[in-house]
């Protein structure tokens, strides 16, 4: 396996949602709830973060075939123990052909989905603290899943890995 990359489990962001809005017919705009989603660190990993994201959205696009839906998110969070803001984006890409595609297509058959359908590339930037500096010189991936609970949003849970040699 020599050359390939490896991975090392850094984070686990959750991210609350609130319903979908058209904005084109190949465009979806998907507000964050703010204060209600969080990026944690697993407790191995050497950067440690805690931090409730304080707001964003994810745009969508629907592939021509509506097989796929490209995913481009800007957040901000709030790291609880240094103070610092930390700007998480990502780029990824869901299938729509699985239980994924049934829960961004509002079928009401939808349930909680398995990982393995949601994938993403994370980039994080901060300034001015020390302790997360790093964030923004590390190459991220994630996978992700809907977590879906009666009476309650609709979750968007990453597993987020850092990108090593």
């Amino acid at each position: 396996m020599a050359g390939f990359p490896q991975l090392i489990p850094a984070f686990t962001a959750r991210i609350a949602i609130e319903p979908p809005t058209r904005i084109a017919p190949n465009l979806i705009h998907i507000p964050f709830l703010p204060s209600l989603g969080s990026i944690t660190s697993e407790p191995s990993y050497p950067l440690q973060l805690d931090a409730p994201i304080l707001h964003g959205a994810d745009f969508i696009t629907t592939s021509p075939d509506a097989k796929t839906v490209k995913l481009e998110v800007q957040s901000v969070a709030k790291d609880s123990a240094t103070g610092a803001l930390v700007r998480f984006n990502y780029t990824g890409t869901v299938s729509l052909l699985g239980a994924a595609g049934k829960v961004l297509k509002g079928d009401p058959s939808a349930a909680t989905t398995d990982f393995g359908e949601a994938f993403i590339h994370p980039v994080f930037q901060t300034g001015g603290v020390p302790e997360l500096a790093e964030l923004a010189d590390k190459t991220f991936v994630g996978s992700g899943r809907f977590v879906l609970e009666e009476g309650k949003p609709v979750i968007v849970e990453y597993k987020i890995s850092e990108v090593v040699a």
